[in-house]
């Protein structure tokens, strides 16, 4: 009798746990409506699948008021300077992040060497036809800004690539004509140049 009931006590366990398992290994989906044609990412919460997808951040901004007529066309030139500017530094953003890419993808330094300097006559092209052009206060946004969409200033990026001693070079250069190579961004103290690139749509 006692060997019967510890039988049944086995097997009420077994099939116990069986059910256990059954519940962690086998998901439960939702399920689908008529017209569900969205595949879309999901998680597991306690055996059920729950979707979700991933939004796009959304900015709301109040209607600003000017304090003085004055006030606003000096934003107005600021919003132009900006303008003016952004795809420079979006062009060396990507150039940059390509330039890197090669490199990590090319053991040998004399290889390296030639990427870098392909680069840095396409810039000096780049520089040649456009960016010469641009007054001193477009080159002091475009040295923040290039901060901003690198994360590292003209100066570290010269450095990095050309060596320090020709960093130094041009920034006593820059610095004759009232440029800074080592001006980083703040989107705190630089708001309204923030406020600018996120209402321009150049991240749609």
């Amino acid at each position: 009798m006692k060997l019967k009931g510890l039988f049944f006590l086995c097997i009420v366990m077994i099939f116990t746990l069986s059910l256990a398992a059954q519940e962690t290994t086998t998901p439960v989906f939702p399920k689908s409506g008529k017209s569900d044609t969205i595949r879309v990412a999901s998680t597991n919460v306690d055996g059920v699948m729950i979707p979700w997808m991933q939004l796009n951040d959304v900015s709301i901004y109040a209607l600003r008021i000017w304090k003085s007529p004055e006030e606003q066309m000096a934003f107005n030139r600021l919003r132009y300077n900006v303008l003016k500017v952004m795809p420079y530094a979006l062009y060396a953003k990507r150039r940059y992040e390509q330039l890197e890419q090669d490199i990590a993808r090319t053991p040998e330094k004399k290889e390296q060497k030639k990427l870098v300097k392909q680069c840095d006559n396409e810039i000096k092209g780049m520089f040649n036809r456009e960016i010469k052009d641009l007054t001193i206060t477009q080159g002091q946004i475009l040295t923040k800004l290039i901060d901003r969409e690198v994360g590292r200033t003209t100066y570290d990026i010269v450095k990095q690539t050309k060596g320090g001693f020709a960093a130094f070079s041009y920034q006593i250069v820059a610095r004759v004509v009232g440029h800074n190579l080592k001006s980083t961004y703040d989107p705190k103290q630089d708001r309204d140049i923030e406020s600018i690139i996120r209402t321009s749509g150049f991240y749609q």
